[in-house]
């Protein structure tokens, strides 16, 4: 018999993710070889565009683990669409993860947002969720750099 609980729990939602990363590491030749080696820890990437007056133009954050960058979020304001500016944020991500020893790069985008933008600068489409949110598609790509 077991006793079913729904609440937000930081310690146990910890514990989880321990025990799954033991499960995995255990399972995994690939996982066990990265435990404890600098590989094995996402490290955080962020690259930004500022105005003259410091003002935030355009940014990307993501982060490196193992041999990919995951770029999380890519934003350019409006007023500097088609400057070529989103272009240069992935560009300069994409450099530093290839300094990383990263060999590929991965990312999710709706079909509201920049699909073909992706697709333009060598993305492939690998995952399509339909009705995610509902209206919506959500894509996965990826790329190998270098």
């Amino acid at each position: 018999m077991f006793r079913i609980e729904t609440e937000v729990d930081k310690s146990r939602r910890d514990l989880l993710r321990s025990r799954l990363l033991d499960t995995n590491t255990a399972a995994s030749p690939v996982l066990r070889a990265l435990r404890g080696t600098p590989a094995e820890r996402e490290r955080p990437l962020h690259v930004w565009a500022l105005t003259d007056t410091g003002a935030l133009a355009g940014g990307l954050v993501g982060h490196t683990w193992t041999t990919w960058l995951h770029v999380t979020y890519l934003w350019v304001d409006t007023p500097h669409h088609g400057t070529g500016l989103g272009t240069r944020l992935l560009t300069e991500a994409e450099h530093l993860a290839s300094e990383r020893g990263c060999t590929h790069s991965r990312l999710e985008t709706w079909d509201f947002q920049a699909p073909e933008f992706y697709k333009r600068r060598g993305y492939a489409v690998v995952c399509v969720i339909e009705d995610y949110p509902p209206g919506h598609t959500e894509f996965t790509l990826t790329k190998r750099l270098g």
